[in-house]
């Protein structure tokens, strides 16, 4: 995802950070919003629509 998202939306990112976690967590923040939580969900989402929201997010 990030080889995506940062071509994508480098002019609107400011700042990018991953953090490892175990256990099967994925969370998507934008600006301190939740985007998408696997540990809500039980799935992992799809990539493509979690691209557009971010841009959505990001008001690009």
């Amino acid at each position: 995802m990030t080889a995506k998202l940062l071509p994508r939306y480098k002019r609107s990112i400011s700042r990018y950070v991953m953090i490892p976690s175990k256990g099967g967590c994925f969370e998507l923040s934008v600006g301190g919003n939740r985007l998408y939580s696997k540990l809500e969900t039980g799935s992992f989402p799809d990539e493509e629509t979690l691209i557009r929201e971010v841009g959505k997010a990001l008001g690009a």
